[in-house]
């Protein structure tokens, strides 16, 4: 009874997350730069951690170019989280018209092999929003590799909000739960950009070294799949553009700090054609290299 009772929110989010994935897009752009403004108090942490990202990979950049950048990317966080219920609730009637695909052939190619295909991605504010669209255009859902979270009640909301747009959601430990889908001949939406503080190698990113994972090249050779880039941009129109990729030529090699090396330098290509639509305020930095000191105060 008292779980049901400190759960209770969870009807009443997800009634809001309906309705806010009905409004149309410039509406929704409009809505995300009121609550960046208003949620400045709130957002001081993320956007101190996004401002020194962007010191540290754009170093090129004055402070004046990052201060704007800075605003953009926390208007494009806030339009992310908006992005993401319109992922979970929104009709598929709403999202015709909004979206175009490029490279489809590869995926259904791949998946004619009779295999799953894992889509390696990064962590864009509308990867969800990109897993969906991709559903919407291929006639079925995908699957999302994605962490718990650590409260209850929002880990079991989002989870079944997340109904709305994938197939399931694959716990990040769940290596079982992954190579089943795979071998039944599910695609994966996996986000390799990450710092598990384990099993990891440091290898550049925007000439910054990050503890990136290399379980990658592993779980492709032992679930015998194809790892197919998925990148996805928001244009000045307000439409997104997918573009699915082959799998990179020459890769994986078998070394996996070379593997690594070339995800991120592949992902970093990407976020340079938007970076406003990187999802800065998260710390991709905070595991350094033996003897270097942390990056963020």
């Amino acid at each position: 009874m008292a779980a049901s009772r400190r759960c209770a929110w969870t009807g009443a989010a997800s009634g809001l997350g309906r309705l806010l994935a009905r409004l149309p897009q410039p509406a929704l752009l409009s809505l995300a730069s009121v609550l960046a403004w208003l949620g400045r108090p709130w957002l001081r942490k993320r956007r101190r951690i996004a401002a020194r990202n962007l010191e540290l990979c754009l170093p090129e950049s004055g402070p004046r170019e990052r201060g704007q950048l800075l605003r953009a990317t926390m208007g494009d966080t806030v339009f992310g989280a908006l992005e993401t219920l319109r992922a979970w609730f929104a009709p598929s009637a709403r999202l015709r018209g909004l979206f175009e695909v490029e490279g489809l052939e590869h995926l259904r190619a791949a998946m004619a092999q009779g295999r799953g295909v894992l889509l390696v991605t990064g962590h864009m504010p509308h990867f969800e929003l990109a897993g969906r669209l991709l559903g919407e255009a291929l006639g079925r859902k995908v699957a999302l590799h994605a962490r718990r979270h650590n409260d209850a009640c929002v880990d079991r909301w989002i989870d079944d909000a997340r109904h709305g747009a994938f197939s399931r959601t694959i716990a990040k430990k769940d290596k079982a739960a992954l190579l089943a889908a795979l071998a039944g001949g599910e695609a994966v939406l996996y986000l390799g950009d990450q710092d598990f503080s384990y099993r990891h190698a440091f290898v550049p990113f925007f000439g910054v070294p990050a503890a990136t994972v290399t379980a990658l090249p592993a779980l492709m050779h032992e679930a015998g799949v194809a790892a197919l880039p998925l990148w996805m941009r928001r244009g000045a129109d307000g439409r997104y553009r997918l573009r699915i990729e082959p799998q990179w030529p020459d890769w994986p090699t078998g070394d996996p700090q070379a593997d690594a090396a070339r995800y991120m330098a592949e992902l970093e290509a990407v976020v340079r054609q938007a970076p406003a639509q990187y999802l800065w305020v998260h710390r991709r930095f905070k595991t350094r290299p033996p003897g270097e000191p942390g990056v963020y105060a």
